[in-house]
């Protein structure tokens, strides 16, 4: 029926040293006014495991695109109806659902068929920066730099989930514990999606900092080294001007194992700490994200704790 999700692979280490990841492929049916049915992707560490869908109970006044729960493993789990979601029809009945798990949240969603695992550079993952649908956080070349290759819409799962669910609140950023930086320094922070970014700047805003975002590690590696030049140019360091980095892991041209590993080998960069803020929670990717040189590894969507990592951060420079 579709590749085996038994456990987490186990080449974690390895793609984040080569700076690759696993993207499982699936499809959702026709698009309304179509005959072809066009691939998707979602990161396989989202993934918990691929299961036909157990009977669905619907919930009273439920959103739109939400199907119900499913009981899967004695877990009620809520299923979104991603074809509809996306304007597609799906070709065939399996009811496929692809359970993840990210940002200590789980949820399924229903998927028409499911097609493979496949293995990319992070370079070939494509900011989707025309994305009128909103659901897209890029596009994976899949055959890599071929002239030809076949495309994937990457799915934006944190959008998805907020559209979905519009009520179900991530943690107030009220009461959030206010942090003074450096004088004449900021936070740069990085991450692909709209949503998150909307997130981590509210969370921001309630702490009272300055703060510079950007919506991929290549942007952030950018301007970084811009703020170098510029920094130089007046006597200073990149550090005077740079108070922390805050970064996602999973984002199109370079993801954020790759942004950490070139901050902390770069001597222009020195002083400058990473905090690493990800939906990919475990402590695999934890473990990963230190082995790289990452001060501290916070998930999403937790503003205190985010709070909380950036004062000790910073305490200890």
């Amino acid at each position: 029926m579709s590749p085996k999700l038994n456990s987490k692979p186990s080449t974690h280490s390895s793609q984040a040293a080569e700076s690759k990841f696993q993207l499982l492929l699936f499809r959702l049916g026709d698009p309304t006014g179509s005959e072809r049915s066009e691939l998707f992707g979602i990161n396989v560490f989202k993934v918990r495991e691929i299961v036909v869908a157990p009977e669905i109970t619907s919930i009273v006044n439920a959103p739109q695109h939400a199907l119900g729960l499913a009981n899967v493993r004695g877990q009620l789990i809520p299923v979104i109806n991603l074809p509809a979601l996306a304007g597609c029809v799906p070709k065939t009945d399996s009811k496929i659902v692809l359970v993840t798990e990210f940002a200590r949240t789980t949820q399924a969603f229903l998927v028409d068929e499911v097609v493979e695992i496949i293995q990319l550079d992070w370079k070939h993952l494509i900011a989707s920066d025309n994305n009128s649908s909103g659901l897209l956080s890029g596009v994976a070349r899949i055959d890599g730099d071929a002239t030809d290759s076949r495309l994937a819409q990457v799915l934006d799962v944190e959008q998805i989930i907020r559209n979905v669910f519009p009520n179900s609140q991530t943690e107030s950023s009220s009461n959030i514990q206010k942090i003074k930086l450096p004088e004449g320094s900021t936070i740069l922070f990085a991450d692909d999606s709209a949503i998150a970014r909307m997130l981590v700047e509210e969370s921001l805003k309630s702490m009272g900092v300055s703060y510079v975002a950007v919506k991929n590690g290549k942007e952030a590696w950018d301007r970084l080294a811009q703020i170098h030049s510029d920094a130089v140019a007046h006597g200073k360091r990149a550090s005077d001007k740079v108070a922390l980095v805050l970064t996602d892991l999973e984002m199109p041209e370079m993801d954020g194992f790759t942004l950490t590993r070139s901050i902390k080998s770069d001597n222009r960069f020195a002083g400058i700490p990473v905090i690493v803020y990800s939906s990919l929670t475990g402590s695999a990717s934890e473990g990963h994200a230190t082995g790289v040189g990452a001060d501290a590894y916070v998930a999403k969507f937790e503003p205190h704790e985010l709070a909380d990592a950036i004062s000790t951060t910073l305490s200890r420079g």
